[in-house]
């Protein structure tokens, strides 16, 4: 990794004045770590690990005299959030809510003022922000050694401030960012009174006292190993930031070096997920930013080929339209204006000096209160025109990279180009859903293929208290909720999560580049018996407009005896009338099954189909038509999420549902069209039409080719070949020979054979 280290974070590595290192003890080795001694045994008390000088060399910017740009903003919103309580100290109550209710809450807004109020005294030097933090910090103290375990027993592993020790861990890696800030300034007392009564011993109950969540690679593992590490770095707790690093047992089979290399994929894929990514992402940050402020000698950031700064940036990349991808559990109005990945953007920016991330600050619309993330907005402020590069990339998935992997197709470098998004890595852990081989389509900042996301409220109490309802399991997660191939009505897996954390589908082609663009998989776990495939891209042709079109095929092998296969499509939209005659059920209302999802599918209607069909939507200010191929297809379903929701917990969304019944085996070929523009206010509908007259589909053992007739005449076809190399490789339709290079591309039309042959028939080149 390019390391490049701007003025902020030199300042707080020239503060700290190699902190933590006995005088002679040399630097440790990359990634490995010397003893951190005590700071009695040393003689020195750490300082702050912020690096804040009053003033800090940003002159009336930092001291928030600037009236404009992101850095004076940041410094500004942070006054007027603390302002009410430099005269009334916030309560500190007696916890006793879970989450989103009152204590909670206040807990939280708690932290938030303590890490607040320490960094504007050390930019402002202003002793009111100092009392502020003290107080607060003193209280608690006070109130720490009495708690019990929380009274609402609503998870595994209750915390003592909030319902699950999850919550504890936060608020100490918060809390203890702001003590760090101001514990130089803080009279020996008070300072021993909050290490002593409430930073130690919380410290000690996230990791001693709650053993099993601190062992667990997961991100609640990540969070107690930064919040123990952390603390014990700012007062000076040798044996805190060993167990933090290297686990309870001091061997590196848990703690934070074991997440680091199990948890993020070499190129920074998290296994969960981009929203879990987003919240895991904090922790691993915060922590590593401690170690490379105390012990720059492990070049923690330099780890695993610079793998935490690949997180950063590729979870800019798993969005659209500055929202993250709803992969798994995930909440879907996050976005990249998040706090964690706020302040994620300037650490990035103080590491490797690059100003896209500049690009990043101007869209997130803010800055964090630190030094990296006001050094990052005074660049921003200063700085012309820049943009952040959102690319074509196959992210690989698991520890070693051997997972499957998500890949990203974009049809352009800007935020809201159109993006195609292939699901094929390993399941995600708990917070996995069985959605394997799925897909998700974005345009101009918008859904067109959509993903559920998570059955949750987040913090709302009047939903199961914020936590996850019961239709995540029964609905969100399971297959049918997501645009993937379905079989026999069932889940992937069956949906038992041990059976799909040990299997994961395999990358069989990717291609990011040039007009066409190619992702595709396949999975032989997923189905007990039955190989299914999968490959999606972004393709441009003149004859097709000015826009990229969704190619997707998908096709099973190995099935014998009689399957019904669904391929769902859950657009966002209106649809609009077409040549599919459905018959619709205005009276009554079914659900389509009683498992694995289907119970929550209510049945709208339903049209025959024969060898294909086309049906089409529009959303806002764009029109979306869907042309397919199969001769196994026999009917579209027209779907309503709602069914057996007897307290309204799914949002009633849509989806189209092919479906293939009584046969062995099947093969679609789909063709998404994105055009025209509509306007209400102007009163037009231009290009509103399809340029496709129908898509067919020639199948044999080795080699597809879809071909696409167009209304102006022109035909185009598209070829995969499910042999791996790069050999040319050819299908012959009506006696044509099409001919195309490597996996997957255009076809080019060879002079019609001696023999014309079957549609149904292929024939591959060695």
């Amino acid at each position: 990794m390019k390391r490049i280290l701007v003025p902020s974070l030199v300042w707080a590595l020239a503060a700290c004045s190699t902190p933590m290192l006995a005088a002679g003890q040399a630097a440790p080795e990359p990634g490995a770590g010397a003893a951190v001694p005590d700071a009695a045994a040393t003689g020195r008390v750490p300082r702050d690990f912020g690096g804040f000088t009053a003033g800090g060399g940003l002159g009336d910017i930092l001291a928030g005299r600037s009236s404009s740009g992101l850095t004076a903003s940041a410094i500004q919103l942070a006054r007027r959030d603390l302002e009410p309580w430099l005269t009334a100290r916030p309560p500190v109550p007696v916890p006793r809510d879970p989450g989103g209710g009152v204590t909670h809450e206040r807990h939280k807004d708690n932290y938030r003022i303590i890490r607040t109020a320490g960094a504007l005294y050390a930019i402002t030097g202003e002793r009111a922000y100092l009392e502020l933090a003290r107080d607060i910090l003193l209280t608690y103290a006070d109130l720490y050694p009495g708690l019990p375990l929380h009274p609402v027993m609503a998870s595994q592993q209750r915390g003592r401030l909030f319902w699950q020790s999850l919550n504890d861990c936060v608020w100490l890696v918060e809390s203890i960012q702001g003590y760090a800030y101001i514990r130089d300034a803080l009279a020996p007392t008070d300072r021993q009174r909050i290490e002593s009564q409430v930073l130690r011993p919380m410290a000690d109950f996230l990791s001693v006292g709650t053993p099993a969540t601190f062992r667990r690679i997961h991100n609640h593992g990540t969070w107690a190993a930064a919040a123990v590490g952390m603390t014990g770095y700012v007062i000076g707790a040798r044996d805190l930031v060993d167990r933090a690093l290297l686990g309870l047992d001091g061997d590196r089979s848990s703690g934070f070096l074991k997440q680091l290399d199990t948890l993020w994929s070499p190129d920074g894929y998290y296994a969960e997920g981009p929203y879990y990514q987003r919240y895991a992402l904090k922790p691993f940050l915060d922590l590593a930013r401690m170690i490379e402020l105390h012990e720059p000698g492990r070049q923690i950031f330099a780890y695993r080929d610079g793998v935490l700064v690949k997180a950063i940036s590729n979870l800019v990349q798993m969005s659209h339209g500055g929202l993250f991808f709803p992969i798994n559990d995930s909440i879907r109005e996050k976005g990249v204006d998040t706090p964690e990945l706020v302040a994620g953007a300037a650490l990035a920016y103080a590491l490797t000096g690059d100003r896209s991330w500049i690009a990043v600050a101007r869209l997130q619309g803010r800055v964090d209160l630190s030094p990296e993330g006001l050094m990052l907005g005074q660049a921003a402020d200063r700085q012309g025109p820049v943009g952040f590069d959102f690319r074509s990339l196959l992210l690989r998935a698991g520890g070693d990279g051997t997972g499957g992997a998500l890949g990203i197709l974009r049809g352009g470098p800007d935020a809201g180009a159109a993006t195609l998004v292939f699901e094929a890595t390993t399941h995600g852990m708990e917070h996995g859903h069985y959605d394997q081989l799925s897909i998700l389509l974005y345009d101009r900042g918008r859904e067109v293929l959509a993903d559920y996301g998570a059955a949750r409220y987040l913090n709302v109490v009047g939903k199961a208290g914020g936590r996850y309802l019961p239709e995540n399991e029964s609905w969100a997660s399971q297959t049918v909720a997501h645009n993937a191939l379905v079989v026999d009505g069932r889940s992937q897996h069956d949906g038992q999560l041990d059976v799909a954390e040990a299997s994961h589908s395999r990358i069989l082609h990717f291609d990011g580049a040039g007009d066409v663009q190619l992702v595709a998989a396949e999975d032989r776990g997923v189905y007990p018996g039955i190989v299914v495939r999968r490959a999606t891209g972004l393709v441009r042709h003149p004859a097709l407009g000015n826009d990229p079109v969704m190619i997707d095929l998908v096709r099973t092998d190995g099935g014998t005896g009689s399957h019904q296969f669904d391929l769902p499509l859950h657009y966002k939209g209106v649809l609009l009338s077409g040549p599919l005659a459905f018959e619709t059920n205005t009276d009554v209302l079914r659900p389509l099954g009683n498992r694995a999802g289907y119970q929550h599918l209510w049945e709208r209607a339903r049209a025959p189909v024969r060898d294909g069909g086309q049906i089409g939507w529009f959303n806002q200010d764009r029109f979306y038509t869907y042309s397919f191929a199969s001769s196994q297809v026999s009917s579209v379903v027209q779907a309503q999420l709602g069914a057996q929701d007897p307290n309204d917990n799914l949002r009633p969304e849509r989806a189209l549902i092919l479906q293939a019944s009584d046969v062995p085996s099947v093969a679609i070929a789909g063709v998404l069209e994105m055009h025209g523009q509509y306007s209400a206010a102007f009163e037009y509908a231009r290009d509103a039409q399809t340029r496709i007259r129908r898509v067919r589909l020639v199948q044999g053992d080795r080699a597809d080719l879809i071909v696409i007739e167009t209304l102006s005449g022109t035909t185009i076809a598209f070829g995969v070949s499910w042999e791996p190399g790069p050999g040319t490789h050819s299908v012959t339709a009506d006696g044509i020979r099409w001919s195309w290079s490597g996996f997957g591309d255009l076809a080019a039309a060879a002079t019609p054979s001696a023999a014309r042959m079957s549609t149904n028939q292929t024939d591959t080149a060695p």
